[in-house]
């Protein structure tokens, strides 16, 4: 059975998972957990999403910038990887954004991940002046971005004339220290076209991870690299997953009825329920036993890497070090 690989999402605002700490004080609860992570065996990356504003509501609670904080990450670790769940590709120019993850690859030693998706919250595009353009759009933007950044990772330079984007011999140097380049991750379950971008270049992916989803994209993702030629055998598929654990049910959901105190006076009452109910849901609510039976099941339908958001992280990190002792041994 092949290798099981876990990641960490390190809270950044845009859950409401800072809420009721400092501004100035945000950083260095960031960074403890970063290095809890680094200076463990558990957890082989950590990940944060690529968002402006809070979700599922905007808010004048901070969100920290996904790639500033992969930088800092690199600065103060050795070991764990950096990634990011997912990139928003129209956020930024895609060489320049090849530029800054390759130099932030060679602070880290090679330890950069790419986590990149089409995009999705129309708010933030439109409150930062990037319009929304139909979801067409956004996946064409999604590759011909993936392809300037192979080339800018390969070669060192790129050109691209394409109907989103135009580079001009975009010189990208240094290059990244991984050897061909930095791990894309193409994100999302689009099944004619996001799958398929992801059978075309895609290290790893990231969908859905209940069963009957998960093994239907997988059916599909298939089926896009038979028809393109590559590999589907060699692409990593993962899944990410909201945890509520417990050393026993009550305790799993005492930790959702903390959730739910901090997210009411955010989101009101039906906002907060459908968001706490998520969570009930998960495969990863409950027991240590209940999550190892049910994740064991995902790596056998081919989930080999799963990305796992605690969200008391920030307050209280006897939930994931529970889940380090009695479900990551059991995975990996």
């Amino acid at each position: 059975m092949a290798n099981f690989e876990a990641g960490l999402f390190i809270p950044q605002g845009w859950r409401f998972d800072l809420v009721g700490i400092d501004p100035a004080e945000q950083w260095e609860a960031m960074a403890r957990l970063v290095r809890h992570a680094d200076t463990g065996t558990a957890f082989s990356s950590v990940w944060v999403y690529d968002h402006f504003h809070t979700t599922p509501v905007p808010s004048e609670e901070a969100t920290h910038e996904a790639w500033t904080l992969m930088s800092a990450f690199a600065a103060i670790t050795d070991r764990v990887r950096l990634g990011q769940m997912c990139t928003c590709m129209a956020y930024r120019n895609p060489a320049y954004l090849a530029k800054v993850a390759a130099t932030i690859d060679v602070i880290s030693g090679g330890r950069v991940e790419m986590g990149i998706g089409a995009g999705w919250y129309e708010h933030e595009w439109r409150a930062y002046g990037y319009g929304f353009p139909r979801a067409g759009e956004r996946l064409g933007m999604l590759r011909e971005g993936v392809q300037i950044m192979r080339d800018a990772w390969r070669d060192g330079v790129a050109t691209h004339h394409g109907e989103h984007y135009q580079v001009d011999g975009a010189i990208v140097r240094p290059l990244p220290l991984q050897e061909g380049g930095i791990p894309l991750w193409i994100a999302g379950g689009g099944e004619k076209v996001t799958l398929k971008i992801a059978a075309q270049y895609a290290t790893h992916t990231n969908f859905d991870g209940s069963p009957e989803g998960f093994a239907h994209k997988s059916r599909l993702l298939e089926q896009h690299c038979a028809d393109v030629g590559t590999d589907f055998g060699a692409i990593t598929r993962s899944s990410n997953y909201n945890v509520a654990l417990g050393t026993t049910e009550a305790e799993a959901q005492e930790r959702l009825t903390v959730l739910h105190e901090r997210l009411l006076p955010h989101l009101g009452a039906e906002r907060t329920e459908e968001a706490v109910s998520g969570y009930r849901s998960s495969l990863a609510f409950g027991t240590p036993e209940q999550v190892v039976e049910r994740l064991l099941g995902m790596r056998e339908a081919g989930m080999t890497y799963g990305i796992f958001y605690f969200p008391e992280a920030a307050y209280d990190t006897s939930g994931i070090e529970l889940f380090e002792r009695e479900v990551l041994p059991h995975l990996v």
